[in-house]
């Protein structure tokens, strides 16, 4: 994915209207794009008395058949109820013996991030792995109909895949036990149902085409089996993976916590699955003040890497978290006003697709605002010389999608690299020759060969991150070359 990116000013704000000044609109000028914003006064979510209006920023907590009720003052989860599978730890012991005593099936790394994902509420409101009623609406739909009529954005089929011999062995079973990659017991699957997985389906539906080369389908898709396995999921163990960087993975609870705790009257999601270069902070820092300018009091950047499954030559999660607190600890973002968290769903590259997808996860995790860019979840074409995707559709999709309505889209204009002034800035095409375009790929590239890029491309010890990543891949390479003997 190119690392330039592109903004418009598209905001769609589609609050509740049950309040007074619902319909009143406001008139703020914007300094940074020389013309004036009409926007609607600030959420305040209506009649739903188990919904605290942004004015209280207190937040509501009741169980509710298995669920936390939880909603920040900001936006309320995906049907209303911030799903929690979670077992209580009174219960473990118990589910864990049952568990036992079930047909089993393992999970791959990938499985366990999606259970991860699912039973922390990302997913909300799905409450496990799909069935195929699930399964057809989310590939054919992008969307999931809840009881009421109303519908959810879900744009990604979050699925099991299991073999002929694991079907026969869970015969009429209506239970099964879910074994994690390192053998424990991670949760118990209820009400199971088991039904084809059409492969070249799923594909085509999900990417757009069947071209050999696909991340995600040759690492998921291809080696599985030829059935699928929904249900209801329980996890009996909270999902960690001992890497040192559990501490920055906050589920949506926490996440929701953490900005009431900080009195957040805005929070906007900035996903990534590269390096933070001054671009990125560019449009982060630029975010925030046409927050301000628009009469919050307290914006709160999620700095949210993804952090499940990445391509071979994506930089990996450790290396970019490490990078990320470097650009932190240099004052590029402000630490007061940023959250840097982990989101753990691994990645498809599936474009405008699953772009759908990043956004309402942060729906999920209180964030009501979503920073858009050029070619969002996209990669290049896996067999020929061009973008899988057209880089402005990720936005346009967004700014549409059916179920996103109450979250507000924020693409952005493209960032490049000025020569004039020596630092990434936003281009004007008025002097084109003036900026350079520096690709994730050619970024990359320069840390590879130990080439620096220009000054003011990335703070210095956020570069000497991905350098010393690169040293230590070469030097791991050349110590595993065969000594010929003379």
């Amino acid at each position: 994915m190119s690392l330039t990116i592109k903004l418009q000013l598209v905001s769609h704000l589609n609050i509740n209207h049950n309040n007074n000044h619902a319909n009143k609109l406001i008139k703020i000028k914007n300094n940074t794009f020389g013309n004036t914003l009409n926007f609607l006064p600030k959420p305040t979510f209506g009649n739903n008395s188990l919904t605290v209006t942004k004015k209280s920023n207190n937040k509501v907590k009741r169980r509710m058949q298995g669920n936390f009720m939880i909603k920040s003052s900001l936006i309320e989860p995906d049907g209303g109820v911030l799903v929690d599978l979670m077992v209580p730890e009174n219960e473990r012991e118990s589910k864990v013996l049952e568990a036992k005593s079930l047909p089993n099936v393992k999970l791959t790394k990938v499985d366990y991030e999606w259970v991860h994902v699912i039973g922390e509420g990302w997913a909300s409101p799905l409450k496990g792995l799909m069935r195929e009623n699930e399964y057809l609406q989310s590939l054919h739909f992008n969307s999931l109909r809840l009881n009421d009529g109303s519908f959810v954005n879900m744009s990604l089929p979050i699925v099991l895949s299991i073999d002929d011999e694991t079907k026969e062995r869970i015969g009429s079973s209506s239970n099964v036990g879910l074994i994690g990659p390192d053998g424990d017991i991670v949760g118990i699957l209820r009400s199971i149902e088991i039904y084809k997985h059409n492969e070249e389906e799923r594909i085509a539906r999900t990417w757009g085409t069947t071209a050999p080369g696909l991340p995600y389908v040759e690492e998921v898709i291809a080696p599985a089996g030829n059935w699928l396995i929904g249900g209801d999921l329980e996890v009996l163990k909270p999902i960690k993976y001992n890497d040192g960087l559990d501490n920055y993975r906050l589920s949506p609870k926490q996440l929701r916590e953490e900005f009431d705790r900080r009195k957040a009257d805005a929070v906007f999601a900035f996903q990534l699955r590269n390096p933070v270069h001054n671009g990125h902070a560019l449009l982060m820092n630029d975010t925030r003040q046409r927050l301000l300018d628009m009469g919050y009091k307290n914006p709160i950047l999620l700095l949210h890497p993804l952090g499940g499954f990445t391509k071979v030559d994506d930089v990996p999660l450790d290396v970019r978290m490490e990078q990320h607190s470097k650009v932190l600890e240099d004052g590029v973002l402000d630490p007061e006003t940023t959250i840097v968290s982990i989101f753990p769903s691994p990645m498809h590259y599936a474009g405008p697709t699953e772009v759908q997808w990043h956004a309402k996860a942060r729906i999920n995790a209180g964030a009501n605002f979503y920073i858009v860019g050029r070619d969002p979840a996209g990669m290049g074409h896996p067999t020929e010389k061009r973008d899988l995707y057209d880089p402005d559709h990720g936005k346009k999709v967004l700014s549409m999608a059916p179920g996103l309505e109450k979250l507000n889209i924020l693409p952005f204009r493209v960032a490049a690299y000025d020569t004039k002034v020596n630092k990434m800035a936003f281009f004007d095409p008025s002097r084109a020759k003036d900026f350079l375009f520096i690709s994730g790929t050619k970024m990359r590239s320069y840390a590879k060969s130990g080439e620096n890029p220009p000054d003011g491309f990335m703070c210095p010890s956020g570069w000497k991150v991905l350098v010393n990543y690169y040293e230590s891949l070469q030097t791991g390479e050349a110590s595993q070359q065969p000594v010929l003997s003379s």
